[in-house]
């Protein structure tokens, strides 16, 4: 658990920062905000919220470091505070606390008064030490050769990221302050942020493919080690988020008054995904690069051996032999007898089909079948299913009561995903039956998909990367994609209908995708 949230906090500590120097860049190079002027509204609002997020930063980056230290503790069994203090991380790491509220201090009183060139060369040094520090809690530290080649890399990588999401993030913000208070500049605006976001873009392209020669090493071990697929995730999301760039890049050049609101929802959904991205760079510091990984790499036919469709597995093994020689949930991948992975392929492949009839039923929905518009109700039958099956020591099924079941946190944890599940079914249900208002309710699919599949990405690789492991999980890095996409692409469904039927499309396809591989899940 404590590496799951730790892989969380670091993908929120990641966008704030992106938000925090990615506005740095926006008022700089977007703005053109002047030294010695007072703010106008426009960059009264991106201080704030640069401030904001500086001070957020610092806030999650002592909750990583809080994190560990009571992980630490745990293991050890007392508070090592001293031995923590002396290495190197935890230094860095309160360095960074402290960067973080002089940026936002420093962020504030830019925003309500005017201020000489020497604050503004602060706030670019402090989001710079920011950025720059996180490099140096990356892989490139930690390696024997070419040490300070990587550094310098991934310091480029990230500023180059932040600056293209954080920037995303202000235009976005932008834009809503524009529904109440039109901005004469909003053209040049557009025009001068597509400038610095192919510059950006281009740069992390380099860089993101430089890391991956260097930390990857060959094509096999792309595919063969849980680094290598989740590079293969990063360069999928970040691959359509710039086809909706590109697209983004001619709607500015057009600079047609119709096309604001098209460019509007295209950049909500190309920073959703650019979001997406920095949570799975954030599951990236919890696994070893994969040239590193040579006795325990995958080979390409073992990896596609667990995608080959074969029949499912639709008939339960038994209860009474599952508790008595095993532990489902409680024993390490790598180690499960025959009997868990039996129990955990039909669990998979019973939500697959529930996945799948949903998908189905959206697709004839769309095709003109009024009945299918009922499909979300299936979700409340993958929801009962999951709730029975989760957990086969608690009840209904194993010796542990409800309530004294509801004290283990793998148990409350599925159960909460339970009610989500069961929240998401009703809630579209209604909006789709007509008995909630579209706005803004139909927004609840959208983005428990998204959240949902960038919360799988991160949590797909975040143990060790022992073959077997991660052979048993190499299907969540696709689940979790498949899952991004098809939030978003609702979103783009709801928010501009004028997109024509390519969204709606989209995200039934990706529903019958995952409802597919759920249904050809294997472990062994």
């Amino acid at each position: 658990m404590a590496g799951f949230l730790d892989v969380l906090l670091r993908g929120l500590l990641l966008t704030c920062v992106s938000v925090a120097v990615g506005g740095i860049a926006w008022l700089r190079l977007v703005l053109r905000a002047e030294p010695y002027a007072k703010p106008d509204a426009a960059t009264f609002a991106s201080l704030r919220v640069v401030s904001i997020a500086a001070w957020l930063a610092a806030a999650v980056q002592g909750a990583i470091v809080l994190l560990l230290l009571g992980d630490l503790a745990a293991r050890t069994g007392g508070l090592q505070l001293g031995l923590y203090l002396e290495t190197t991380f935890a230094r860095i790491a309160l360095g960074r606390i402290v960067l973080g509220v002089v940026l936002g201090l420093v962020a504030a009183r830019l925003a309500h008064r005017a201020a000489g060139r020497r604050a503004w060369a602060a706030l670019a040094a402090l989001g710079l030490s920011l950025v720059v520090s996180s490099a140096a809690l990356s892989h490139a530290v930690a390696r024997v050769s070419d040490r300070a080649l990587l550094f310098a890399i991934d310091a480029a990588h990230q500023l180059a990221v932040a600056v293209w999401v954080g920037g995303l993030a202000h235009l976005t913000l932008h834009a809503v302050r524009g529904r109440d208070e039109a901005d004469p500049r909003d053209g040049v605006v557009a025009r001068r942020f597509s400038s610095m976001a192919l510059g950006a873009v281009a740069a992390l392209t380099a860089t993101g493919a430089t890391l991956t020669v260097m930390y990857v090493g060959d094509l096999a071990a792309l595919v063969g080690t849980a680094y290598g697929v989740m590079i293969l995730s990063k360069v999928v999301l970040l691959g359509a988020a710039l086809v909706l760039a590109y697209a983004n890049f001619r709607l500015v050049r057009r600079a047609a008054a119709a096309s604001t609101a098209r460019l509007a929802r295209f950049v909500e959904v190309e920073l959703g995904l650019g979001v997406t991205v920095l949570f799975a760079a954030a599951s990236l510091t919890s696994l070893p690069p994969a040239v590193d990984v040579r006795a325990d790499r995958a080979t390409v036919a073992e990896v596609a051996s667990r995608f080959a469709p074969a029949p499912p597995r639709l008939a339960s093994p038994p209860i009474d032999e599952l508790l008595r020689t095993a532990d489902p949930l409680m024993a390490p991948p790598g180690e499960r007898k025959p009997i868990e992975r039996a129990w955990s392929e039909y669990n998979h492949h019973w939500a697959g089909l529930f996945v799948l009839a949903m998908g189905s039923l959206a697709v004839l929905e769309r095709l003109g079948l009024r009945g299918g518009r009922h499909w979300p109700l299936a979700l409340l039958g993958l929801a009962t299913f999951l709730f029975i099956r989760n957990d086969p020591r608690a009840w209904p099924l194993g010796p542990t009561g409800f309530w004294e079941s509801m004290t283990l946190p793998d148990v409350l944890q599925h159960r909460a995903f339970v009610l989500l599940i069961v929240a998401f079914g009703v809630f579209e249900w209604m909006v789709r039956t007509g008995r909630l208002r579209p706005r803004p309710w139909s927004y609840v699919f959208p983005l428990l998909c998204a959240v949902g599949g960038g919360l799988l990405l991160t949590h797909s690789h975040a143990m060790f990367s022992l073959k077997d492991e991660f052979l048993t999980e190499v299907a969540h890095a696709p689940l979790g994609t498949l899952g991004a996409f098809a939030g978003w692409a609702r979103w783009l469904e709801v928010r501009l209908p004028e997109a024509g039927e390519t969204p709606g499309w989209l995200w039934r396809a990706c529903l019958v995708g995952v409802g597919l591989l759920l249904l050809f899940y294997r472990e062994s």
